[in-house]
């Protein structure tokens, strides 16, 4: 009996260490892969498809940029988080929308801010006012653009959000093109408030950032925040006192997220 109840023991805790491999396979399987390419650029991505998909309708569309850690050529590692959100049986049946997480190369960044490290390895982020995109930018911006000519795209629903180099990148695409998003979110990003003014009237806000954001300092997000302020904008702001550079756990576990970004059209 003893030896019984220990096999069981191990097959459940096999099955409880399998059980991230199924939950994420399961995500590759709902997601179709993409590669947008032009002249001089190419991004791979991945798309979800609302359930019982009609060309001949129109759906708004999100994207979502992943940050540096995912960066990479397998089109896999940028679904790693925030799929779970829009897999979610009620978004997908209430919230029907096309979902593109777009994949930065390894050795690219989505905007051009400057990074600098100390020796202890803590990084500073210069974030740049202006200045030409980045190669992974113009990319996004392309892929942007192909997307908006699908005939089964909303127009005016049309939302982005990303976590750090993503929520950065959010930022980024805002200003450079603030008329395309009906709404966007940023996780743990920042920005050179000298850009915000771009924006700031043009597309409603929700930031998120842990106050004990480790990585990139909860202040990125603070300023950013007291400059959309000044410049007459209204942002949400949601700040988790407790939380590392991991916020995005809790900003994509908020019930209102997306019932937030679908309030707004253009």
């Amino acid at each position: 009996m003893i030896i019984k109840k220990l096999r069981i023991l191990a097959m459940l805790g096999m099955l409880y260490l399998a059980f991230p491999f199924f939950a994420q396979a399961q995500i590759n399987s709902a997601f179709d892969k993409g590669l947008y390419s032009s002249k001089t650029d190419t991004l791979p991505y991945r798309i979800l498809f609302p359930k019982r998909f009609d060309p001949s309708k129109k759906y708004p569309l999100i994207i979502v940029l992943h940050g540096a850690g995912e960066r990479g050529k397998d089109n896999e590692a940028q679904i790693k988080y925030g799929p779970k959100l829009f897999l979610n049986d009620t978004i997908r049946q209430n919230y029907p929308a096309i979902v593109v997480f777009p994949q930065c190369p390894a050795n690219g960044y989505w905007s051009n801010v400057k990074i600098d490290t100390n020796a202890m390895g803590k990084r500073a982020f210069h974030f740049q006012e202006g200045g030409e995109p980045t190669p992974p930018m113009s990319a996004l911006l392309g892929l942007v653009e192909q997307m908006l000519d699908k005939p089964f795209i909303n127009k005016k629903q049309v939302y982005i959000g990303g976590l750090s180099m993503g929520g950065m990148g959010t930022f980024e695409i805002l200003r450079r093109k603030p008329n395309t998003f009906a709404a966007a979110f940023t996780i743990c990003g920042g920005d050179n408030t000298n850009n915000v003014s771009k924006y700031a009237k043009k597309v409603p806000l929700w930031i998120f950032h842990g106050q004990k954001d480790s990585v990139v300092p909860f202040d990125h997000s603070q300023v950013v925040v007291d400059a959309l302020k000044a410049a007459g904008a209204n942002p949400k702001f949601t700040i988790y006192p407790n939380d590392d550079h991991n916020s995005w756990d809790d900003a994509f576990a908020e019930p209102g997220l997306i019932p937030w970004l679908f309030s707004h059209s253009k």
